[in-house]
């Protein structure tokens, strides 16, 4: 971005020639073109940043020009030049998506501090990419895909918490997306150059999970050959996840309560006393309060680490994310499998959206991930989709969580189906049917005239 490429577009050689000079003199890579299709085809062909096009020239004038432009590639920046200072004109320019316009005879200082004006918004859109690509691999904020309104809110606490020291208790299914909130509210926190550590406390056995935590000496336990330092120690200073917190044995969880009340541990077999730093996020899917009634869960832990509590909803429950989720994963799968996939049919993104997700956005994904495997045109269609899916559409009225069909509409549908199933189980006999729904038969026949039921 140190010069700009520009084209100028003028049917006048000495005006073309002028400012050819004029800018080549200042190290810009100067293109030129005699009228508006020579110009647009160097657009075709070449990199170009900046246009200057004259407003009167046969064939194509400046505003054509300038829509032929923006229709080929809206982030050139288009100049346009009149000698006639028209306001109509000027209004007509601008709306159409110029940059800017001049008047002849041109100030060549305006036209230097215009082109300033170019480089440096074309500078601050550069400069903005590679932030929001930093931000992506170091915050993996692009994981983070949503527009419901659920989703923004979940976003909207984890900011506001983020420079906090509090504890963080998230909740929500498998495969909502915890740990990504978790990163999201770290790397933004005052501790983002610190370390950020993870454990999943399900992943381990319960005579592990307090060597995992907090460490162990030498000859602690049998196989303990060395020391090693836990998950609290790495953390110093930093920001520890404990995903599934509510695996956490009764032993381990007094351990933890003193580490998040007092800043101290001790190591397994060990007898000092070790000051840590330690900012807590942790993560359930369980029923907490459910498991403190049962005594599984210390009550006073359970405030601990409950101080800002966030809820991720299912995905079954934030429908309108499955698009940009599936657009995104798209792009994602596309580029692994080096496939030349479009997109998503409008057929195969309705199956989509009429599906729970059990497993939530790690379901999608994967259903994605196949359906980019097994398409073999430039969009995936409902064929590319898992059977189970293609299965479920014809069932979408019976979803409670659809609204679209309306209640009327979903309620008909449901009774329909319960006597389909009554009819289907006594094999047609109206009086079994009847006695199967605990309704009279002259009842059932009024609603099967009702239905339109044959």
């Amino acid at each position: 971005m140190n010069q700009l490429s520009i084209l100028i577009i003028d049917d006048e050689e000495a005006q073309l020639n002028s400012l050819k000079s004029f800018l080549s003199r200042r190290e810009y890579d100067v293109f030129t073109a005699t009228n508006g299709k020579l110009g647009f085809g160097i657009v075709q062909k070449q990199l170009i940043d900046l246009v200057l096009t004259d407003y009167r020239m046969p064939d194509w004038n400046g505003l054509v020009v300038l829509r032929k432009i923006k229709e080929f590639n809206p982030e050139i920046d288009v100049v346009v030049i009149t000698a006639f200072g028209n306001i109509e004109d000027a209004v007509e320019i601008m709306k159409a998506g110029a940059y800017d316009y001049l008047s002849k005879p041109i100030d060549l200082d305006e036209l230097e501090n215009l082109i300033k004006r170019v480089k440096e918004k074309r500078q601050l859109i550069v400069e903005n990419q590679l932030l929001k690509e930093q931000l992506r691999e170091k915050f993996k904020f692009d994981a983070i895909v949503s527009q419901s309104g659920q989703m923004e809110t979940v976003l909207n606490d984890a900011a506001r918490v983020a420079s906090s020291k509090a504890s963080v208790l998230i909740r929500g299914e498998s495969g909502t997306g915890k740990e990504l909130i978790a990163r999201a509210i770290h790397f933004t926190s005052p501790r983002k150059d610190q370390p950020f550590v993870v454990v999943n406390v399900a992943a381990l056995s319960e005579n592990l999970i307090e060597s995992e935590l907090f460490g162990h000496e030498k000859g602690s336990f049998t196989g303990a050959n060395q020391q090693r330092i836990g998950r609290f120690e790495q953390a110093n200073n930093g920001t520890l996840f404990i995903d599934e917190v509510g695996e956490i044995p009764p032993q381990a969880q007094v351990k933890l309560l003193r580490a998040i009340q007092f800043g101290q541990i001790e190591r397994l077999g060990g007898a000092k006393t070790i000051d840590v730093d330690v900012r807590i996020i942790a993560a359930t899917h369980r029923d907490l309060e459910g498991m403190i009634r049962n005594g599984e869960f210390r009550e006073d832990l359970y405030y601990r680490l409950n101080v800002v509590p966030i809820w991720i909803p299912p995905l079954r429950q934030r429908k309108t994310d499955i698009s940009a989720l599936a657009d995104h994963f798209i792009q994602k799968y596309v580029k692994e499998n080096q496939k030349e996939i479009r997109g998503i049919t409008r057929e195969a993104l309705d199956q989509l959206m009429k599906f729970d997700y059990p497993g939530n956005v790690r379901e999608l994904e994967n259903l994605i991930e196949r359906a980019v495997v097994f398409c073999r045109s430039e969009y995936i269609d409902k064929s590319d989709l898992p059977e189970q899916l293609q299965i479920i559409g014809s069932d979408s009225i019976l979803d409670a969580t659809r609204l679209d069909e309306g209640y009327e509409e979903k309620m008909q549908a449901f009774e329909k189906r319960m006597i389909e199933e009554a009819l289907k189980r006594s094999q047609g006999n109206q009086s079994a049917a009847a006695r199967l729904l605990g309704i009279t038969e002259r009842h059932l026949r009024s609603r099967l005239e009702r239905l339109g039921m044959k």
